[in-house]
């Protein structure tokens, strides 16, 4: 038993000096050596900055900024529209007529000026009678309605209140990117305005497959009340118009959808200064990368728009541009599809020089156009799109004159007669109709009554087969 007890304080005091000795050596040198080795770590190459690295963001965003520069400059929307009710059992019996009853729908509103101008959508105000605007303090204003463009799905109204409205700043929608972060604010439900967060998903969406709309994505929550409410960045400045969302019930789940603010910006500036939406053009037609043309000419992986024509009297035609070029920036914005293209230029006028990078026999060239007027490529005739005939078309055909049409709003037209995109208009009464010049002129002639006047019609359908249709 001593034996033992001997050996177990043995062993404690041993313990006991061998961890003296430790701590005496580690205070004295304060250090400890490493065994030497030559293998150095492989580390990747990585740039994290504030503006690439979304985690870094979020951490250091502060939304309660965003939010409260934005809150206050977002407003609820009343539109109050007279539509036809169905007709009861009475009205049938004796033949009257329904009456026609007072329908509400709301949306939502960004106010852009502290004298009142509010931003929203053309769908939240379409066939309004009265506008009625609430503020964020609950205060209600009748608006009146400005202009609207029915294109870009914007509408500008205007309020007059008794002091200046908190007035929301602009951004920059070219500037921002994919994966950043921003704020939608709504007032959907007239219970003051309603913030959601998300980041930007994707950028230039056409959701009507025309390639005629250039939204932002975002993945912030959004649902039908929020239509006209603002899309914000960090910093609390407009960088889009919430519009539309993508779902089958109605309601979110997962994508929405904004009209970006350069675009929304210049739309409302031209209703204020032209009365009407000014629209400047290239000039050109693309082919589009799916197309069967462009798997045989082995460019449908191109990055860039393939012009595969430049119309006559054009700015593109004028600086030179020619069938064949690629497309690869406008100013300093990249061009990858049509939407780049075409959100772009919808921030641009008639007359705007735009500087457009172009790719031709492997070289990259920089030529500078100035847009020219819409109206020398189509032009608005009976709610219909009319274009002139591509040359390409006229040279596998033998038909040399005519305007195709480009859409086709008028329902007489198109149930009674079957005219719809890809008819060519020949004539009109005993007119030759060759290029939109000649429709202008028509125009030009009888103005509104242009209908009224046309007694005959002679087109093309589209196989080919020459028509001809006399009104009595």
């Amino acid at each position: 038993m001593k034996k033992i007890l001997t050996l177990v304080l043995a062993s404690v005091l041993g313990g006991v000096i061998a961890l003296s000795t430790y701590t005496f050596i580690l205070d004295d040198n304060q250090a400890i050596t490493l065994e030497e080795s030559n293998e150095q770590p492989t580390f990747l190459n990585t740039n994290y900055t504030t503006k690439t690295s979304n985690l870094f963001a979020a951490e250091t965003t502060d939304f309660t900024v965003a939010a409260e520069n934005t809150i206050h400059s977002v407003v609820h929307v009343k539109n109050t529209a007279l539509v036809s009710g169905s007709p009861t059992l009475q009205d049938l019996f004796y033949g009257r007529q329904s009456r026609p009853r007072a329908q509400v729908g709301t949306g939502s509103g960004v106010i852009i000026s502290p004298d009142g101008y509010i931003i929203t959508n053309n769908h939240v105000i379409a066939g309004s009678e009265k506008i009625s605007i609430t503020l964020n303090d609950n205060r209600i204003y009748e608006a009146q309605l400005i202009g609207t463009d029915e294109k870009t799905d914007i509408a500008l109204l205007k309020i007059d209140a008794e002091d200046d409205l908190p007035a929301i700043e602009f951004g920059d929608s070219d500037t921002a990117e994919i994966g950043e972060w921003v704020l939608a604010v709504g007032n959907p439900f007239n219970l003051t305005s309603t913030v959601t967060a998300g980041i930007i998903s994707a950028k230039s969406r056409d959701l009507s497959g025309t390639n005629s709309q250039s939204f932002i994505q975002t993945d912030a929550a959004v649902n039908p009340g929020n239509s006209g409410g603002a899309l914000v960045n960090s910093q609390g400045q407009l960088i889009g118009i919430n519009t539309a969302i993508s779902s089958q019930t109605g309601s979110y789940i997962g994508y929405s959808f904004a009209v970006p603010s350069n675009i929304a910006k210049k739309v409302i500036q031209d209703i204020i200064e032209y009365g009407d939406v000014q629209e400047g053009v290239l000039g050109i037609s693309i082919l589009n990368r799916n197309s069967k043309e462009a798997f045989e000419k082995g460019i449908n992986e191109i990055e860039g728009v393939y012009v595969s024509e430049v119309e006559d009297k054009s700015g593109a035609k004028k600086a030179g541009i020619q069938n064949g070029d690629i497309i690869k920036k406008l100013d300093n914005v990249e061009i990858n599809k049509f939407t780049d293209l075409s959100g772009y230029l919808k921030t641009k006028r008639p007359n705007d020089v735009v500087n457009v990078e172009i790719l031709r026999d492997n070289e990259l060239k920089s030529i500078p156009v100035k847009l020219s007027k819409s109206d020398i490529m189509s032009v608005e005739f009976l709610d219909m799109e009319l274009r002139n005939l591509p040359s390409k078309f006229m040279k596998q055909t033998n038909i040399k004159e005519g305007v195709v049409v480009q859409s086709n709003k008028n329902m007489f037209l198109y149930t009674k007669l079957g005219i719809r995109p890809g008819y060519i208009i020949t004539g009109i009464n005993d007119m030759p109709i060759k290029t939109i010049q000649d429709i202008s002129e028509f125009i030009e002639k009888y103005g509104n009554n242009a209908q009224d006047n046309i007694g005959k019609l002679s087109f093309y359908d589209t196989n080919l087969e020459r028509k001809e249709v006399i009104f009595k």
